[in-house]
Formats: C-alpha cells, structure tokens, sequence
C-alpha cells in the first residue's frame, strides 16, 4: 500500500483542488483529509457520510464546588486567569494544562476529557474517504490528524486498495508532521513567488527530516515563469523531482463554484491535460514506485 500525502507551506496554493482531480484518476484508492483544521476536500467529493464518530481531545477543568474550600490555590497556578473568583472554570479560557487539578489541595477539581470534533467515513463518486472536522477553537488537531491517516489506513487494508490519496494542511506545524509521518511521497505544491520557494524549502527540509521522498508541483507557474525556473533548479539541487508545471486557469474557480474537479469540468481542456500528465508523472517517479530504493535520503537531501 502507498499513501500520496500533499502539502505545501502555506495555504491556498491549490492542493485540493489537485487531490480531487488525482482521485478522478487514481484507480483502487482510498481518499484522506488530513486538513482537519480547514477541512475542504468534502466541498469537491460532495461525499455521503455512512459514519459519523465523536473525537475527543482535550480535557477542561471542572471545580466541585461541594468540595472546593475556596484557598485560593487554583487562582495562584492558572496563568491564564481562567478561573473566576467565585471558583468556576471558564471554559474557552482554559488551556487544560492540569496544573490546578494536580496541586488542588482538596483534589477538588475534575479533569473530563472534552469532544473536540468528529470523524467520518463517507462515500463518494471516485470511491470512500476520511475526513474530519475540528470544533471551532479546538486543539489537538494534529492527534485528529494521525486518527483519520490510521482509520484511512485501516479502511485500505480492509478493501484490498493500493493507495491512499490524503490532502495534507500547510505549514511545517504538528497537523503537517502528523501527517505525513510514514507516507510513500510528498507532493509539495508551490507557487512561483518569493514566499513560495521559502515555504517550499522548510517543508523539504521536514520531508528530510522525517526521511520522505519528495515531489515539486509548480501551480500557475506562468504568473512568474522565472520564480518558476528558480524553483525548479533548487528542487533539482534538493533531488526532488519536479513532475509539472500547472497554468493559472480561471476554470479552477468555476470547477469549485459547482462542486467539481478540473477533469469533470472540462475534461478536454488544456490544463486538464496537463493535470493528467502531472498525475502521469507521479505515478511514475522513482518516489511512488519504490524501485527497490531503501535509502530515502538519496532521494531528497
């Protein structure tokens, strides 16, 4: 079994918009959201939710006030002033540290675990797919992050599938090194701007790291054709493969607006082909095939 992870340093380069495209091409796979924290590949897959299960996270501080003595000792350790002088919890100000529920004198304050968001396995048009929703200002993400790439996993093994099409979150934070801890290959998409070598850069020294081959996508690479040739000439000097160059297209945007991918769109058009020949290209990299390689860091360095 192989698993595609997507990603890039910073939101909005296109990285949906790719997934949903790949998994309209890719063949006995299973679809994975990792992007718990903004969710949006359901916005393509429209999918039908067959399961739905509650994901607990963190824990918030709960004071008995039966037993609560009033000292005063909560006030002094909550650095976060999230406990009132009348002894009760503010709940979105709590960080569920610990700290007043180990040293309350009285041991008078709970510490129950919080239902942070949901999971779900749903059915769409190009096979099922995991996903995810965290509630609003929740933490733990990247714990949700690593139980929707588990549960992925488990539904792959369970239907016999050869890959696992997962679209990761932005950034080099937690929810990026949970999810692509393990994977076959990262695709990194980068825009050809300043900001986007940058951010191509941190995410492949994580991908380093975490010793993962790398992929380089170029998305609307004619905006800037010489940011787009500098990027590519240090993605060779990293030993990672680019496999395309994606145009600006205002066909992407009238794709989402009706709940589709480039290919259902317009699936004769240019940038469709070239979609194509992108998901062509990673297929066939040394990365996704493996070839008998076993050392990574002679992939990407």
């Amino acid at each position: 079994m192989r698993e595609l992870v997507i990603i890039s340093g910073k939101g909005g380069t296109g990285k949906t918009c790719l997934t949903a495209a790949f998994a309209s091409l890719a063949e006995n796979s299973v679809l994975c959201d990792a992007d718990v924290d903004a969710a949006n590949l359901h916005l393509l897959m429209n999918p039908k939710i067959k399961k739905r299960t509650d994901f607990m996270g963190g824990s918030i501080a709960e004071i008995r006030t039966a037993d609560c003595t009033e000292c005063g000792r909560c006030l002094e350790l909550c650095k976060f002033e999230a406990i009132s002088e009348e002894f009760v919890v503010d709940a979105i100000s709590c960080e569920g540290c610990g700290v007043c529920v180990d040293l309350c004198p009285e041991q008078a304050i709970d510490f129950p675990v919080q239902k942070c968001g949901e999971w779900f396995i749903s059915d769409t048009r190009y096979g099922e797919m995991i996903h995810a929703r965290l509630g609003i200002a929740e933490e733990n993400s990247g714990k949700l992050v690593s139980l929707v790439r588990q549960q992925a996993k488990m539904l792959a093994e369970e239907k016999g599938s050869e890959l696992i099409l997962t679209d990761g979150p932005p950034g080099i934070g937690c929810p990026v090194i949970a999810a692509i801890g393990g994977a076959t290959a990262l695709l990194i998409v980068v825009e050809p701007t300043v900001s986007g070598i940058h951010d191509m850069l941190r995410v492949a020294d994580l991908a380093v790291h975490f010793k993962i081959p790398g992929l380089v996508c170029v998305n609307k690479y004619d905006l800037n054709t010489d940011m787009t040739s500098k990027i590519e000439a240090v993605a060779e000097e990293r030993n990672m493969k680019v496999v395309g160059r994606v145009p600006f297209d205002s066909l992407f945007t009238k794709a989402m607006v009706e709940g589709k991918n480039i290919l259902e769109y317009r699936q004769n058009s240019e940038v469709a082909a070239t979609v194509r020949k992108v998901w062509d290209e990673i297929l066939q990299s040394p990365s996704m095939n493996l070839m008998g390689l076993k050392d990574f860091s002679a992939v990407i360095k």
